[in-house]
C-alpha cells in the first residue's frame, strides 16, 4: 500500500519531546479501544508503548477508517502531535492526525482459552508470543547482562575470543556430547570452549568467550537447555580465589548494569532482587551435603550436589554463594587438587539464591605435564586427541583458572523466571527443536 507516510521518530524519542510537538512514529498495535467519541491504539515499536488517540472530526475520512480497521499486531504508521496526558501510559500519547495500515494482521492466535487449553501454546508460537511485553522484557534484560560482559571484560583487559564448536574430544564428559559426522570422522557439537581458551592465555594472558554450547543431558529440570549460550573466561597466572573474585565482580556488574538500565522491564516482570556485595558467601562441599541432609535430601560424598538438593540450599541465600572443594569424582579431569587432599579440587560452583541454582561453574587447572598425563591416563581419556592439549604444559604453562556461566541461568535468576526456557528466544529442549 503506497503511503506518503515518514516515521520521523521512534517512540522511545517521541516520548521524550515537548508537548505541541509533531512526529512520525512506525509500531505495531497492542489494543484498542474507545471512549466516548475518542477511539486508543497502544502501539509499541521495540523501543516502548504510546497512546495514540484518533477523533473522527480531526481526521480525514480515510485515516479514521483505517484506525477503525487495524487489527491487534497490524504495523501502521502514525502522525500527529504529542500531548501530555496524565492518564496515558508514560504520561504522553499522540494526538492523530494521519493513520495508515503498513502491513495488516490476520486475527490474533494467541487468546487465553488458547494458552490455558495447551500448557506448550505459547512456546510452539514462540516466533508471535515474543511480541508480548513480559518475552521482551526479558530478552531486554538478557541484553543487558551480555553488554556488561563485555563492558567488563574489555575494560579489565580481557581479549575476546571465537574458539571451534566442532570439536574431536569432550570438556566435560562424553556422556552430554552430540555426536556428528564430520567428512567421515567422528566430532562432536562444543560443550565449552575452555580447552581452547588454556591455548589462547599463552598468547594474551586474559581472554574471555561468547559463544553457543551443547550438551545432550537427557534432563527435564527447570534449569537445562540443550542450547545454550556461555560466557567463560580465562587468566594466566591466576589461583582459584582470584578466579573467583573475577566472578563476583562479573556478576555484580551484570547486576548493576540491568538494574541501571531496566528498571521499568523489571517492573513489568514484577522483579526485585538483591543486589550482591562482595564477598560472595561461601560454603564447603561438606556443608552443603549436610545442609542438604537436614532439607532430607541425601547424596553420597563424590557425586555432583543433585539438583534438587541445590535448590533446597540456595533457598537459604539471598545472593548469590559459592559451594568450594567438590571431590575430583565430580569434576572435569582438567581440575587442579588441594596439595593436602588429592581427593579435592580447586574448584567451586557459583550458585545462584533463591532456588535458581548453579550459574557458572570455575577452577584452576591442572598446569604440570606429567600430572596431566597421569589425570588423562587414569579417566581412560584419548591421550592422542588431547596432544595438543598436553603439549601446552610442555611450553611453559603457569598456573591459571577460569569459569564458565550460563547466560540462559544468570538471565532466568536476575528475571525471577520459573523455567530457563524463558531465557532463550528460541529454546531448545530434549523435547523442542521447533520453531
Amino acid at each position: 500500500m503506497k503511503s506518503d507516510f515518514e516515521r520521523t521518530h521512534t517512540i522511545k524519542e517521541a516520548l521524550a519531546l515537548p508537548s505541541g510537538t509533531k512526529a512520525g512514529i512506525a509500531g505495531w498495535i497492542v489494543s484498542k479501544s474507545s471512549i466516548g467519541g475518542i477511539k486508543f491504539a497502544m502501539l509499541r515499536d521495540g523501543t516502548g508503548y504510546i497512546q495514540a488517540a484518533s477523533k473522527k472530526d480531526r481526521v480525514s475520512e480515510n485515516a479514521f477508517r483505517a484506525f477503525e480497521q487495524a487489527t491487534r499486531e497490524s504495523a501502521v504508521g502514525v502522525s500527529g502531535t504529542i500531548r501530555d496526558d496524565k492518564r496515558a501510559p508514560g504520561g504522553k500519547e499522540i494526538s492523530v492526525s494521519d493513520f495508515v495500515i503498513l502491513a495488516p494482521a490476520e486475527p490474533w492466535p494467541i487468546t487465553k482459552s488458547a494458552v490455558k487449553s495447551s500448557g506448550s501454546f505459547l512456546y510452539d508460537n514462540r516466533h508471535l508470543a515474543l511480541r508480548g511485553r513480559k518475552v521482551s522484557s526479558v530478552l531486554k534484560i538478557r541484553a543487558n547482562v551480555i553488554y556488561a560482559t563485555f563492558d567488563y571484560f574489555v575494560e579489565n583487559g580481557f581479549t575476546l575470543i571465537s574458539a571451534p564448536t566442532i570439536v574431536q574430544n569432550a570438556v566435560e564428559g562424553g556422556s552430554t556430547l552430540f555426536e556428528l559426522q564430520y567428512f567421515g570422522k567422528k566430532a562432536y557439537l562444543s560443550q565449552s570452549a575452555q580447552l581452547y581458551e588454556e591455548a589462547a592465555i599463552a598468547a594474551l594472558g586474559k581472554v574471555f568467550i561468547f559463544q553457543p554450547a551443547f550438551r545432550a543431558e537427557k534432563s527435564k529440570t527447570s534449569k537445562h537447555l540443550t542450547e545454550f549460550w556461555m560466557i567463560e573466561a580465562e587468566q594466566a597466572f591466576a589461583n582459584q580465589e582470584k578466579n573467583m573474585k573475577l566472578q563476583e565482580e562479573l556478576v555484580r556488574a551484570m547486576a548493576q548494569r540491568v538494574l541501571d538500565h531496566c528498571s521499568e522491564e523489571l517492573v513489568i516482570l514484577g522483579r526485585k532482587f538483591k543486589f550482591p556485595e562482595n564477598p560472595f558467601p561461601r560454603i564447603s562441599y561438606d556443608e552443603a551435603r549436610t545442609i542438604a541432609s537436614r532439607s532430607g535430601v541425601d547424596f553420597e560424598w563424590g557425586e555432583d550436589v543433585p539438583t534438587e538438593a541445590e535448590k533446597l540450599i540456595s533457598k537459604q541465600f539471598e545472593v548469590p554463594f559459592f559451594i568450594t572443594g567438590y571431590p575430583l569424582s565430580a569434576r572435569s579431569f582438567y581440575h587442579m587438587t588441594e596439595e593436602s587432599n588429592d581427593k579435592v579440587t580447586k574448584s567451586a560452583d557459583l550458585i545462584a539464591p533463591e532456588g535458581y541454582g548453579e550459574i557458572a561453574t570455575g577452577g584452576q587447572r591442572v598446569h604440570d605435564y606429567e600430572v596431566m598425563m597421569k589425570r588423562i591416563r587414569s579417566q581412560e581419556l584419548p591421550t592422542e586427541s588431547f596432544s595438543w592439549y598436553l603439549d601446552l604444559r610442555r611450553y611453559g604453562m603457569p598456573e591459571h583458572s577460569g569459569f564458565g556461566i550460563g547466560v540462559e541461568r544468570t538471565t532466568r535468576w536476575l528475571c525471577g523466571l520459573k523455567h530457563i526456557r524463558g531465557a532463550s528466544l528460541f529454546p531448545r529442549t530434549i523435547s523442542r527443536v521447533t520453531p
